[in-house]
């Protein structure tokens, strides 16, 4: 594993440990939106996390709204699931770490939602930023997202 990475997220079983605490972020939802906001990641108990963004999203039209959103992230044995946050909990996917080329860790999932399908990517850049790209295709969805978080302080 590149050292950068090691710096920045250590072993792939550390992220989200790093994660802990509050990171702005921005959002692109290609032809459709762009978001700006705050998210946090506060400790539930023993390896889980728990993930609220709040911000404004903007339309394409101009329209703008407020917006929130909540996971639950919990560590994995070389990575980690994102949970929604429901009661029970419902898993929407399940990332595996690996390092990359740039000192980068990196994981992908997919998940079906209906006949929608997810197909995410989690990049851990060595500068200690977050991108999370989600391409969704469907009957009912077609769009591509991404977030590019930065911690806060």
């Amino acid at each position: 594993m590149n050292e950068a990475a090691m710096d920045s997220w250590g072993d792939a079983s550390e992220v989200t440990t790093k994660l802990i605490g509050s990171w702005s972020f921005d959002r692109l939802i290609e032809g459709q939106a762009t978001m700006q906001g705050i998210a946090t990641f506060t400790p539930l108990d023993e390896g889980s996390l728990a993930y609220r963004e709040q911000g404004h999203l903007k339309l394409q039209n101009g329209t703008e709204l407020a917006a929130e959103r909540e996971y639950i992230f919990s560590n994995s044995n070389g990575g980690f699931e994102v949970l929604f946050k429901e009661n029970p909990p419902r898993l929407f996917h399940a990332i595996s770490l690996s390092a990359s080329m740039g000192g980068e860790l990196s994981g992908r999932a997919g998940h079906l939602c209906n006949l929608d399908d997810y197909q995410s990517t989690y990049t851990f850049l060595a500068d200690g930023r977050i991108v999370i790209r989600h391409v969704v295709l469907g009957p009912r969805k077609d769009y591509t997202m991404t977030t590019t978080y930065t911690r806060v302080g």
